[in-house]
């Protein structure tokens, strides 16, 4: 098989990590803007963390998935 067998388990795991990490720190550090006058905005906070936990679950998920298999 191309890539491999396990192909779309190591995808979900590298989605669901990147979606948790970035959605994890943009709650722990929001974004600056250089040079501008307003104050940034903070993300939502009920969609930044439920997108953060959709991202644990989904890489939790394919990890178990490449270590039972």
């Amino acid at each position: 098989m191309f890539l491999g067998e396990d192909l779309l388990a190591w995808l979900m795991l590298a989605l669901g990590g990147a979606l948790f990490v970035g959605h994890g720190l943009a709650l722990i550090r929001p974004p600056t803007l250089e040079g501008c006058e307003q104050p940034p905005r903070r993300p939502p906070l009920v969609r930044s963390i439920s997108f953060a936990l959709i991202g644990l679950v989904a890489a939790v998920w394919a990890l178990a998935t490449l270590v039972s298999g």
